[in-house]
């Protein structure tokens, strides 16, 4: 089980904003694979999947804010 983390973005940013969603629950993915589009007040990016598996649950959906360190989404 994988959990997808949003990393440091940059300094003094410790927060984005979840865009959109490349993937939904139960659908597979590929490591390297884009899973989600976050954006933050300088910029917009996405953030690859960090392992190839099943994604079993996703915790913030379009449009909530989600803090450095916290997990977006889980895959198994």
């Amino acid at each position: 089980m994988a959990e997808i983390v949003l990393p440091e973005l940059a300094e003094g940013i410790n927060q984005a904003m979840v865009s959109f969603w490349h993937r939904r629950v139960g659908d597979n993915v590929k490591e390297g694979e884009d899973l989600v589009e976050l954006a933050t007040d300088k910029a917009t990016f996405n953030l690859p999947s960090p392992s190839t598996g099943k994604l079993k649950e996703i915790r913030f959906k379009e449009g909530e804010s989600v803090k450095v360190g916290e997990v977006l989404a889980i895959i198994e």
